[in-house]
């Protein structure tokens, strides 16, 4: 973070007005934050308390918020604001402090306005991507699922309601939760959720053969969406379309870890032993209170340059993704020099090098290391943790899968990475 100091003196002439501070904001900001100080008493007997009250506009002369003398500090950003201020994107240029002189002693008040100025940077982010309102069959509305979801600390969620896209034309603003706007394409043989586009397809969601089927979907991924298949191998409703090709990502884990979840990441791990890089992703499936489903369970975590839709979705494409049982669950991480999960790398080496570890882990747990051939190395936690470098040939991809061996076989899942593939084009 980078920081500005002003010292301001409000002059007695001032009393009673409003005027400017201007300050420089510089390119690559998130957020800011300005708190401000003075002096409220004087030593004058029956004096009135000084009284300076702020507000902010942006270098385009937007006026983003007035709070007088309520707040000391107040802070403005794409997704996060003060109440009564306005969240936008930061763009660098000439602000304004909007500086009320309400009350000023006769010698004037000296005003300290710090400046914090929280700069763009990658990041992981924590978040739902598989959530139901009460525009299909949930029970919430989206501004009470954005407060529960801020309340488990998630940084985002999807809100995919069954072929209804009504809702993403209309999705508010909520103080530290992205909103993705999103669908699920619900169908007799097969969901699928479109994500990042408020319209995906422009006639009705009816499909009743494959061509049907190929051309909506052909559709939402020209106009733009993520497409993933959603519970492949759930009982009630899987993934029965002979196509494998039209989609770019499947839910291998929808709602808690079970049999479905366990065949599901089966299912995935044999497209990419078929040479198919596709991005594995999570989702609860949340759709009400006291149902074994929660918000949250799964997370997707996704390592992206900010916390806009449009980032993540764009790390999503990336396959710079992994998913964990909770908000506190598993975390992973595995490099190949400066390759990640969901990058290729792509050189004439026999034998990569990669770094690997996991953090959060429970007692009695494996980190598996998983290639073309099945695991390649078991290694067990160590109070809480597994760092290890280990050396690895002849597969064309490695993905990380963390065990908990004491829990029932089709439990045991409590973390699972994209891969890292690797080619020797």
């Amino acid at each position: 973070m980078d920081k500005l100091i002003l010292n301001h003196l409000v002059k007695k002439i001032k009393e009673g007005s409003y005027y400017k501070l201007p300050f420089a904001v510089p390119e690559g900001v998130q957020s800011i934050t300005i708190f401000y100080q003075y002096p409220k008493k004087n030593d004058i007997k029956n004096a009135k308390e000084n009284v300076i009250d702020i507000g902010l506009e942006n270098g385009e002369g937007q006026f983003l918020g007035w709070s007088g003398s309520s707040r000391e500090q107040i802070t403005v950003g794409e997704f996060d604001g003060t109440p009564g201020y306005l969240m936008e994107p930061v763009k660098a240029g000439t602000w304004n402090i909007l500086i009320g002189a309400y009350h000023v002693q006769e010698e004037g008040v000296p005003v300290v306005y710090e400046i914090t100025f929280e700069k763009k940077h990658p990041s992981w982010l924590f978040g739902d991507l598989h959530i139901h309102s009460d525009a299909s069959d949930g029970q919430h509305d989206i501004p009470t699922l954005a407060k529960k979801a801020k309340e488990k600390k998630l940084d985002y969620i999807a809100v995919t309601n069954h072929n209804n896209y009504s809702e993403n034309m209309f999705l508010p603003k909520v103080q530290g939760i992205t909103l993705i706007p999103g669908v699920e394409w619900t169908h007799y043989r097969g969901h699928m959720n479109f994500w990042g586009i408020k319209k995906p397809f422009n006639g009705s969601f009816i499909a009743n053969n494959l061509e049907e089927m190929k051309k909506i979907v052909g559709e939402a991924r020209a106009n733009g969406a993520l497409i993933s298949v959603n519970h492949p191998k759930c009982p009630m409703c899987p993934y029965l379309w002979e196509d494998e090709d039209d989609f770019q990502a499947i839910e291998v884990w929808n709602g808690p870890m079970r049999k479905t979840n366990v065949d599901g990441i089966a299912w995935w791990t044999e497209l990419l032993k078929k040479g198919r890089k596709i991005i594995a992703v999570g989702g609860s499936d949340f759709h009400r209170d006291g149902e074994p489903v929660e918000l949250g369970n799964p997370v997707t975590a996704i390592y992206a340059e900010s916390q806009s839709a449009e980032a993540i979705m764009d790390s999503i494409a990336k396959g710079h993704v992994y998913i964990t049982d909770d908000i506190h669950g598993v975390r992973l991480d595995m490099k190949c020099n400066e390759y990640m999960f969901g990058d290729t790398v792509e050189d004439q080496e026999k034998i990569h090098t990669l770094q690997i570890s996991a953090e959060k882990m429970p007692c009695t747990s494996v980190l598996q290391v998983v290639g073309t051939s099945g695991v390649i190395k078991e290694i067990k936690s160590e109070r809480g943790k597994v760092e290890d470098t280990i050396e690895i040939k002849d597969t064309s991809f490695v993905y990380l899968l963390a065990i908990q061996k004491t829990l029932p076989i089709n439990r045991q899942i409590l973390a699972v990475s994209n891969p890292i593939y690797f080619s020797n084009k």
